[in-house]
């Protein structure tokens, strides 16, 4: 499965599911991801994602970034 991509108030995370789980990454500018440092339970369904990050980092909201959306 191709990664997922969402805005998360402003900071740009890409998501994976593999056979193991939900794997998440921060992507670079050069095209390279790291690992973020959150946990995605393997419950949460794909259409779910968004508001399980929005819940997640809703402390990291502000006037100019609002919300989390799904850029793909």
């Amino acid at each position: 499965m191709p990664a997922i991509k969402f805005n998360v108030f402003g900071r740009l995370v890409q998501v994976v599911h593999t056979a193991e789980g939900w794997r998440s990454y921060y992507p670079g500018a050069d095209g390279k991801r790291r690992p973020a440092s959150f946990i995605i339970p393997d419950f949460i369904e794909e259409d779910e994602l968004v508001q399980y990050l929005g819940d997640l980092f809703h402390e990291s909201a502000s006037p100019g970034n609002p919300e989390v959306l799904r850029l793909d």
